[in-house]
């Protein structure tokens, strides 16, 4: 009997595995096309169709993949692929629509900050061993581009963690634990300011994530002829195209899951297949709206930064932003247990 259930968790974490990385790829290259398009728009132009990254993918897939003479070629392959694997894996510790993660262990969060980190390491890795000056800069400039958003980045995530902790919630980095206890659900008008400013500062930090305008300057055509990936074509370049598309909905999952874990199906009272439907639905509307702040308006308000700008950036004002809501978590947390206005806010229907 154990061999059989440990068989059928086996099956069904491969099923899943499978159905979630085909799930990445395609909602991944929708919205990147969606934000190609809405860019357009919002610049006068009317911009490739939405379809457009499919076709490049598919288009990238049937090239020739060309080797650099002086790259080292075994890495110079398992770096797009590494990348690929390491951002799908992501998926499996994050609650889809109404459906729970596939994976689920007390300290996700944590692995995930980890997991974010290997994609961005992929292309610097592949960017060294390319053999290129142009990639060889880009890699030098993504290494300091992730030392620099990964603290604010940090200080984001155990802003919330502390705020639950403060509840008596024993699994504080267990997205488990966040969804079912949304930090609005239980914060007074302080730690509401706090959450606001920790969202802002998150939604500050995904283009860097995403190496996108205006923190894309590891990629930078104009400056090193597209850096990080100027050697690479065919199959290497599609993967990590697709590695690129299926972060940004890692990416807006996670301030999803972190901030917006509500469903529709309890509001309307709904059940079965059409809740899980609701959900799915409402789950990609929300999926649209992050990426539509955090990516499309902030590249097509802001023209791209040199490094030490982008550096300073998240060194000096965004870690400051998301010091600021963790004091404001910690005040509101002082203020309702000094006051006990937290009756208040039940009688009021506001926690």
């Amino acid at each position: 009997m154990d061999i059989l259930q440990i068989s059928q968790t086996a099956l069904t974490v491969i099923l899943g595995t499978i159905g979630l990385a085909i799930f990445g790829i395609i909602f991944g290259l929708f919205y990147k096309g969606v934000d190609r398009k809405l860019s357009a728009h919002m610049q006068g132009r009317i911009g490739p169709p939405i379809r457009q990254p499919f076709r490049d993918v598919r288009k990238l897939f049937v090239k020739e993949n060309i080797v650099p003479e002086n790259a080292i070629s075994w890495i110079f392959h398992l770096a797009p692929l590494f990348g690929l694997v390491a951002t799908i894996s992501i998926l499996l510790y994050l609650p889809i629509g109404g459906f729970n993660p596939l994976v689920i262990s007390s300290g996700d969060l944590i692995l995930i900050l980890y997991l974010l980190i290997l994609p961005s390491l992929a292309m610097v890795v592949g960017g060294f061993s390319s053999g290129s000056p142009y990639a060889t800069v880009g890699a030098q400039r993504e290494m300091a581009t992730m030392i620099a958003y990964e603290f604010p980045l940090a200080i984001i995530i155990i802003s919330m963690a502390w705020r639950l902790s403060m509840e008596g919630v024993r699994n504080v980095f267990a997205l488990s634990s966040i969804t079912s206890m949304p930090i609005w659900n239980f914060v007074g008008p302080l730690g509401f300011i706090g959450g606001i400013i920790l969202l802002l500062a998150l939604v500050l930090v995904t283009p860097a994530e995403l190496s996108k305008i205006p923190f894309d300057s590891p990629e930078a055509e104009t400056e090193i002829a597209g850096g990080l990936l100027t050697e690479y074509s065919g199959r290497n370049l599609a993967m990590f195209y697709l590695t690129d598309a299926v972060k940004t909905l890692v990416m807006a999952s996670v301030i999803v899951a972190l901030f917006f874990p509500y469903n529709l199906s309890p509001l309307f009272g709904l059940e079965s297949y059409l809740a899980f439907a609701v959900d799915i639905i409402f789950y990609l509307v929300k999926v649209l709206l992050v990426v539509l702040f955090s990516v499309t308006l902030i590249r097509v308000a802001i023209a791209r930064l040199k490094i030490d700008q982008i550096v300073y950036t998240y060194w000096v004002p965004i870690t400051l932003l998301s010091l600021v809501g963790l004091i404001f978590l910690m005040w509101d947390q002082t203020f309702m247990v000094n006051f006990d206005i937290q009756p208040v806010f039940q009688m009021l229907g506001l926690a």
